[in-house]
């Protein structure tokens, strides 16, 4: 009996300090592997959806976005996942039939069923945007406004959806909207970068929207739009010029050349060569130059071209007004505006028309890109036909008016200088998703955005591999120590007698 209690307290693994250490060691490692189960558990990621449909003056597109399920409202990123264009034109068109606005998003929407999962189907939110189009017939006659909706509504509604509304934007809103898009996806408001300005060309308005540390907001508060994103404020300034996109532009200059009444005209803007029969009841269809129709006009005019871009300057001029300002700066129109700063992104007809031109690389210098335009503007009509028969009559013939439109706004509407030009880019998509104004109304109505900085993570990658450290080093100064006992005995060497 006391040969065992002798080998029991000889025994080095019996000692309190041992156990001790032992216990701290045995939490250690639950603690270690509790860490490395919960930091690494496998996720099956989740999504959610949404759907815009951006109802513009000359067509109607339809944009899905998903983002992870699981981290909704807090740090998940939206992003586009499909587009598809409605064919035909936009709804404002369909006026005299009304059905046929809602008939025409059919073939898209069915598109959208078999894109997003069913099983989401339900809770997936589908909103519909309509912009300067509907604006124009709204004030022009909005009974039939009121027709192209509710047509528009009961077609969506046979969707399996969660239809959450169709109305028009305001232009400040299609402004700012198309701003939060633009720095969202270029991750500027989540990191607080300095943004970037916004630059939008659709066919019946324009909108700039950019933060300037020279305006506050008092000047002229009607532009002033306030955000707080992700802890930080911004005072965006924004302005839409309705009768300004380039489709509306090309009625007012028509317009201009044709206030005498003429039975045909010869067009700068237009190639030398290009001979088209027009009618002064379609050409003054539209409340940005109804009222100005001269009385006793024909019934038609012979539209000509001499393709002179200098000349073509001067027209599009006409429909600019440079010279009343109350302000002490403005753009055009007796418009405020401060001063530019910052880099710009230039998007929807902005980028389609400079594309086509090849002038979407900005560092060329200013006097290159209308070079360059002049020599589009100057070859024949034949010859331009023949160098792109895949592109539509229609668009093929403008792009000399629409790219002079473009130069002109940007440089003396919005005063972008030979040194500010390099500052706009001109973009389609940025990282997979289209610019434009669709992705921020859906952040917006979704509260995808918070005002507030998300909170960190309680234990970031950095901290985990730090904590993962610390444990392991633990682990083994506790094992060497828990063998201290034995030390004795390990170095003990036999004596030589």
């Amino acid at each position: 009996m006391s040969a065992q209690r002798e080998m029991k307290e000889k025994n080095p693994w019996h000692t309190p300090v041992t156990i001790i250490i032992t216990v701290i060691g045995v939490i250690a490692i639950v603690a270690l592997v509790t860490v490395a189960v919960l930091q690494n558990k496998p996720l099956l990621q989740k999504y959610k959806y949404g759907i815009v449909l951006d109802a513009g003056s000359s067509h109607t597109a339809l944009y899905i976005y998903e983002w992870p399920a699981e981290k909704d409202n807090n740090t998940g990123r939206v992003e586009q996942t499909h587009s598809c264009k409605v064919k035909g034109k936009g709804i404002s068109s369909y006026a005299s039939e009304p059905w046929k606005a809602g008939e025409s998003l059919t073939l898209c929407m069915q598109e959208a069923e078999q894109w997003v999962p069913s099983m989401r189907h339900h809770e997936t939110p589908l909103y519909l945007g309509a912009t300067a189009g509907m604006r124009l017939l709204n004030m022009e006659n909005s009974s039939a406004s009121d027709k192209v909706f509710q047509a528009v509504e009961r077609a969506l509604q046979r969707f399996p959806f969660s239809y959450e509304g169709a109305r028009i934007l305001s232009g400040q809103e299609e402004g700012s909207f198309g701003w939060v898009t633009v720095n969202y996806l270029d991750d500027r408001l989540k990191q607080g970068l300095e943004t970037t300005g916004a630059l939008d060309l659709g066919g019946a308005s324009t909108q700039i929207s950019f933060v300037s540390d020279s305006y506050d907001g008092s000047e002229s508060p009607s532009n002033s739009v306030t955000f707080r994103l992700y802890g930080n404020d911004y005072n965006l300034y924004t302005h839409s010029f309705l009768c300004y996109g380039k489709d509306q532009v090309l009625r007012m200059s028509l317009a201009h050349q044709t206030q005498s009444g003429p039975t045909s005209i010869l067009d700068p803007c237009f190639h030398p060569g290009y001979n088209v029969t027009k009618y002064y009841s379609e050409l003054y269809d539209s409340p940005c130059v109804s009222d100005r129709k001269p009385p006793g006009a024909p019934e038609a005019f012979t539209h000509r071209g001499n393709g002179n871009f200098q000349q073509c300057q001067e027209v599009v001029r006409t429909v600019f007004d440079f010279t009343s300002c109350k302000y002490r700066q403005c753009s055009f129109n007796g418009v405020f505006q401060p001063h530019l700063q910052g880099s710009f992104g230039a998007f929807s007809a902005y980028y389609f028309v400079m594309n086509f031109l090849n002038l979407t690389d900005t560092s060329i210098p200013l006097e290159a890109a209308k070079e360059k335009l002049r020599q589009h503007c100057a070859t024949s009509w034949d010859q331009i036909m023949q160098q792109h028969p895949e592109v539509k009559v229609k668009y093929l013939a403008e792009y000399c008016f629409s790219g002079t439109y473009i130069l002109t706004l940007l440089t003396e509407g919005y005063n972008f200088t030979s040194e500010t030009y390099s500052d706009i880019k001109f973009i389609r998509k940025i990282k997979g998703s289209d610019a434009g104004w669709t992705l921020g109304y859906m952040l917006n109505l979704t509260n995808m955005i918070p005002a507030e900085a998300p909170d960190s993570p309680l234990l970031p990658h950095a901290g985990y591999v730090s904590v993962v450290t610390i444990m392991g080093i633990l682990l083994f100064v506790l094992f060497i120590l828990s063998l201290r006992p034995l030390w004795p005995r390990c170095s003990k060497q036999p004596e030589i007698v």
